[in-house]
């Protein structure tokens, strides 16, 4: 009996200590300190320079059938690995990253594992799951208890909304912001997002009710009954839901959960933390994938002016866009909503010759990106893209998604996987905000999700400068965004209107030119009218040879709201770019970017003195510049800069 006794106190003992452990785990610079604390259930934790930001916070994953991964965890293993290395982007915001983490890899009784990897730059954890049959998930549970009632920006819409400063308890309505989330605590900045989203929902946050100081993650459920609706009929409308949120295989690794850190607003410009955790590229053959600029028809209504024909959905139309992209050396002309029946892909339009307008572009060495809506080419994505093939079309725009469910993550995929057979690009609009699929499928060429200059079109407020300087360092942390620049009637707020077949942007014009240096993307939209940009043929000039992807970044400056300032290399050249919400302001630089030893021709492009009342008004000078000089950088409200630096 006294033996028997022994024993069982060995292995509650042994158990207790189970429940108690806490493994720690560094950042390679050993400033981000994760805790993990595993008892009855398990939680982590965030220090960074010695001061406490997140809280003990519980994780999570709850099956179907009852099964909790995380409550009463048994530990079998863990291993800690250290990785420092370079990785080489397709494209990107720089030619290599640097990807330097220390990972904790957790293994627990009934299949399933932890991972944890921390940055210099923030870290992230995943489950991964061995189980041998399909599962159903239930629930994810994922919290993130701050350490103060912090000031928080969220972005109350899954697409398309300006954000909401609030504080982390505040329960405004909608208690509701998808992805990424920026946290403003004293001294740092915190970025809640995820990546590697595949197979599985997309990630929200909510402020919890009656937890302080903490939000928890929400997932829209797995969709049961659906009914074509919305705008013009181009979405699909959940209206049944089922009681979990995924149906995936057992053996499978789940999304990134990722909180990432910034000292300076600024130092968020250049954080890769969403691609360095998305898987690697699933595409063979990426040899035809090309980046590139784009002369877009539906922003600017086809306005064009002094032509010989009647402008609008039609092959003489799409021909001046094709010889503008030409002239200019733009890659591709995309033909957006109205050149096909959007319920029939296969019914083109009967003012357009497509085959007329694919010998022509090929002849002038034009791509053209066909706009879909995305229940039609699901429904005739091999018939459609068959046909597209045959065509010879570069790419697809796919429009109306505006939901994050599994359902669509799903179609996310399946289109990508198809596309790139056929070597077509893919730039989803009217989707969720990116989760580093740009990396596993380099042909998604870019992604929507931002609330861009359309809204000029159809919005009373529309889009102003405080919005275009908060993007930055919010929603381009997710990855490339679709904003679609480029307006050439640009007014201060008191003149601004709303005029959907006229449209104008709000700010200067200078505002607008530097976006194409500051915003990413890789698809890069030319949103006015070809016969607006040639009545300014040095502005046009500047701006068409403006880059989309990038050999290095360096961020200059920056408050979120308020400022931006970036410089990008592409080659031996440097552009920059700065933009100011609506206070003028002042910014000095030091060109410390520049290369020690050369002198380099600095062509500018800055507000001109009557650009507060003009907004079209603007300064073009040249000067010669070196390594450490000192720049300055006037803005007018609503106001912008823009620079490239060659070196002679």
């Amino acid at each position: 009996m006294k033996c028997l006794c022994a024993i069982i106190f060995l292995i509650l003992m042994t158990e207790a200590r189970v429940m108690a452990q806490t493994f720690t785990l560094e950042s390679p610079g050993k400033d981000l300190i994760v805790k993990v604390l595993i008892g009855k259930d398990i939680h982590f934790g965030m220090s960074y320079k010695g001061k406490s930001y997140v809280l003990p916070s519980r994780l999570a994953l709850a099956l179907a059938n009852g099964k909790v991964l995380g409550d009463l965890p048994k530990l079998s293993n863990s291993k800690y690995t250290t990785v420092n290395r370079t990785v080489r982007p397709l494209y990107g915001i720089s030619g290599s990253v640097k990807e330097n983490y220390r990972e904790l890899r957790l293994d627990f009784k009934g299949d399933y594992t932890l991972l944890f990897r921390a940055y210099n730059e923030g870290f992230a954890y995943r489950f991964v799951t061995r189980i041998r049959d399909s599962i159903i998930v239930r629930s994810e549970q994922s919290e993130f208890c701050f350490n103060g009632n912090y000031e928080a920006f969220f972005h109350p819409d899954l697409s398309e909304s300006g954000y909401r400063r609030q504080a982390i308890s505040d329960q405004l309505k909608p208690n509701y912001s998808s992805l990424p989330v920026l946290v403003k605590a004293p001294g740092l900045n915190i970025l809640i997002h995820e990546s590697d989203v595949l197979d599985y929902p997309c990630m929200s946050v909510s402020s919890a009710a009656g937890k302080a100081n903490t939000l928890t993650a929400g997932h829209s459920p797995y969709p049961k009954r659906t009914e074509i609706g919305g705008y013009s009929n181009f979405g699909v409308l959940v209206k049944e839901s089922e009681n979990f949120i995924a149906k995936t295989t057992g053996t499978r690794a789940f999304p990134w959960r990722i909180v990432a850190i910034a000292g300076e607003d600024k130092d968020i410009l250049n954080n890769q933390l969403v691609f360095l955790l998305a898987s690697e590229n699933k595409l063979a053959d990426v040899s035809w994938i090309r980046p590139g600029r784009v002369a877009w028809d539906w922003w600017n209504a086809l306005n064009l002016t002094g032509v010989p024909f009647r402008s609008g959905i039609n092959t003489e139309t799409y021909k001046y866009f094709i010889d503008f992209a030409a002239a200019n050396h733009l890659e591709y002309v995309n033909l957006d909503e109205g050149w096909s029946d959007p319920f029939d892909l296969m019914k083109v339009s009967g003012q357009v010759d497509m085959q007329e307008l694919i010998r022509y572009a090929k002849e002038k060495g034009v791509g053209l990106i066909l706009w879909c809506v995305w229940h039609t080419l699901d429904r005739q994505m091999t018939e459609a893209l068959d046909q597209f093939e045959r065509w010879g079309i570069s790419g697809i725009k796919v429009d109306f998604m505006n939901r994050d469910d599994q359902v669509l993550v799903q179609f996310h995929e399946r289109l990508l996987k198809e596309a790139a057979k056929r070597k077509m690009l893919v730039n989803f609009h009217g989707a969720y905000h990116p989760t580093g699929t740009a990396r596993t499928y380099p042909n998604q060429i870019n992604v929507e999700g931002v609330k861009g200059l359309e809204w000029n079109k159809f919005d009373s407020l529309g889009v102003n400068p405080v919005h275009d300087v908060t993007l930055p360092f919010i929603r381009m942390f997710a990855g490339s965004m679709d904003y679609t620049p480029g307006a050439m009637q640009n007014y201060n707020r008191k003149d601004w209107r709303q005029v959907p077949d006229r449209p104008m942007s709000q700010g200067t014009r200078c505002h607008q030119l530097a976006m194409y240096i500051v915003y990413y993307a890789p698809l890069q939209m030319l949103s006015d009218a070809p016969t607006a940009y040639q009545k300014e043929p040095e502005y046009l000039k500047f701006l068409s040879a403006i880059p989309t992807v990038w050999d290095e970044t360096v961020p200059l400056a920056g408050k979120t709201g308020e400022y931006v300032a970036i410089a990008r290399k592409k080659n031996s050249k440097w552009f920059a770019g700065a933009m100011t919400n609506w206070d003028a302001r002042e910014l000095t630089v030091k060109l410390d970017f520049l290369e020690q030893g050369k002198v380099f021709s600095a062509e500018i492009l800055s507000d001109g003195l009557n650009a507060e009342r003009m907004g079209s008004d603007l300064e073009h000078r040249f000067i010669k510049v070196k390594k450490g000089d000192t720049l300055r950088i006037p803005m007018a409200g609503g106001g912008g800069w823009a620079a490239t630096f060659s070196p002679e």
